[in-house]
């Protein structure tokens, strides 16, 4: 028996010569046939078996001793009214151009019926003519799972509502779908291959260190909230998406090998939004109705005042200031404000060196007036009576803090929020609210909490304004 005979293959769809480089190319052949992950037999014109591989083997049971060299299928591998016909419209694909695909069911060694799916096409001789056919096979069942793995892809890639986006080992994207393009600010193909950094000027630390954790220990059981800040031709937008992760490893490998990380991502910021407003809300109502409760237990005017402010720092603010009309600008001297406002401090919390020294209404009556200059967000809101929003500028990080020193507010500040006080239609003073570089800035619905708290303290600084007498 020959080389190619025990290998599963004969001569007649390709001969080779008695030397050596004809009996390495039989032997190179034979190791790729059997390498192959396909069952793959070929024919002659006449319908012999000439090429039989381990993984036909496998699947039906015969090696290749018992296939090599036999005529069609009839009495082995298929039931005698089938066999001719099948023989028949494997050999046909000599005369067709192109691969035919057809199914068959195929009896095993034991008995048993295959249903297959082949993919068979003309071999051509030396002089072009059509020699035989090659047909590669594999049970549908498992041929229909690897349709459905690729429908499944293609289906994500083209049609999914969310984002999908496939990372390498070196956590760059190496295939995303047109929501995520859309999504990271970029299209789909100046996307791959770049760093997530060119495209989250924020959250990209997060999102890698996701993806390191996935190719090193697996997904994670949950999905994961990310909040993100995306670099958008028309400025950066900050969003939270819900992202789901699995790791690829290739199934061609003995053991798992890492291909990357399947990133599956949908955009939620407006109900993540909604539910953090909500969940905020609930909190400072519940602080606005223990600060009235407690408020309501002082004797003192300016205890309740102090009471309200630590209650209203909570979560909110990292200082508050308190400063008050001086008499002689009192609203009903000076009804239209056509003087300048002289603004006195009376109570800053929390006390100390960073936030003043706290010394209560009683300043009011002697403490000197602040030198706020013209413009000063405090004097803006006296002047319109509503609520005035300030932040520091950007860069450089020193200006900062010459921009606190100038407008008279502890050095950290960042942040500023001014609410005035305002009762029985009178201005009586201005609320500030200061927060540092470690909180973001204020908001509409900040300003409306602050509004409400202003109301609280301008009815207690009224009221000590009337247990200390008129004004003169």
């Amino acid at each position: 028996m020959s080389a190619s005979r025990r290998s599963g293959t004969t001569d007649e769809l390709g001969p080779t010569g008695p030397d050596r480089d004809g009996r390495d190319d039989a032997d190179l052949l034979a190791a790729l046939l059997d390498g192959m992950d396909a069952a793959l037999c070929a024919l002659d014109a006449d319908g012999v078996v000439t090429h039989w591989n381990r993984e036909a083997e496998r699947v039906l049971g015969w090696s290749a001793d018992e296939a090599v060299g036999r005529q069609g299928f009839a009495g082995w591998a298929a039931r005698p009214g089938d066999a001719a016909g099948i023989v028949e419209r494997l050999l046909g694909a000599m005369r067709a151009r192109g691969r035919q695909v057809h199914e068959f069911a195929l009896l095993t060694k034991d008995g048993g019926r295959v249903l297959v799916r082949t993919q068979s096409a003309a071999v051509r001789g030396p002089d072009g003519e059509p020699a035989g056919v090659y047909c590669a096979f594999s049970e549908v069942h498992a041929q229909i799972d690897l349709e459905r793995s690729i429908a499944l892809s293609e289906a994500l890639f083209q049609d999914a509502a969310w984002g999908v986006v496939l990372i390498d080992a070196d956590l760059r994207p190496a295939a995303a779908n047109a929501h995520a393009a859309t999504a990271l600010g970029s299209g789909r193909t100046t996307l791959l291959g770049r760093p997530l950094g060119e495209f989250l000027s924020q959250g990209v630390e997060e999102v890698e260190g996701a993806l390191a954790h996935v190719l090193a220990e697996g997904a994670p059981p949950v999905p994961t909230d990310l909040w993100v800040t995306v670099r958008l031709p028309d400025g950066e937008v900050r969003r939270c998406w819900r992202s789901g992760f699995v790791r690829l490893s290739s199934p061609l490998a003995e053991e798992p090998v890492p291909l990357g990380v399947g990133w599956l991502f949908q955009d939620v910021t407006e109900s993540k939004q909604t539910e953090q407003e909500a969940t905020q809300l609930r909190f400072r109502s519940n602080q606005l109705h223990r600060a009235a409760r407690a408020a309501g237990e002082c004797e003192d005017p300016a205890e309740a005042i102090s009471v309200l402010l630590d209650f209203s720092l909570a979560g909110f603010a990292d200082h508050v200031l308190l400063d008050v009309l001086g008499r002689a600008d009192a609203p009903s001297a000076h009804p239209d404000l056509d003087v300048p406002v002289r603004l006195v401090r009376a109570l800053a919390t929390p006390a100390g060196p960073a936030g003043g020294p706290g010394p209560g209404l009683a300043a009011r009556r002697s403490g000197l007036p602040l030198r706020y200059a013209a413009g000063h967000p405090a004097l803006q809101s006296v002047e319109r009576t509503s609520s005035v929003r300030a932040s520091a500028p950007a860069d450089p990080p020193g200006r900062a803090r010459e921009w606190a020193r100038a407008r008279q507010w502890p050095e950290d500040s960042v942040h500023a929020l001014c609410s005035v006080l305002r009762s029985r239609g009178r201005t009586l003073g201005v609320l500030t609210f200061l927060r540092a570089a470690s909180r973001s800035r204020f908001e509409r619905l900040d300003a409306t909490y602050a509004e409400s708290i202003a109301a609280r303290i301008a009815t207690a600084v009224d009221l000590a304004d009337a247990r200390s007498g008129p004004r003169g």
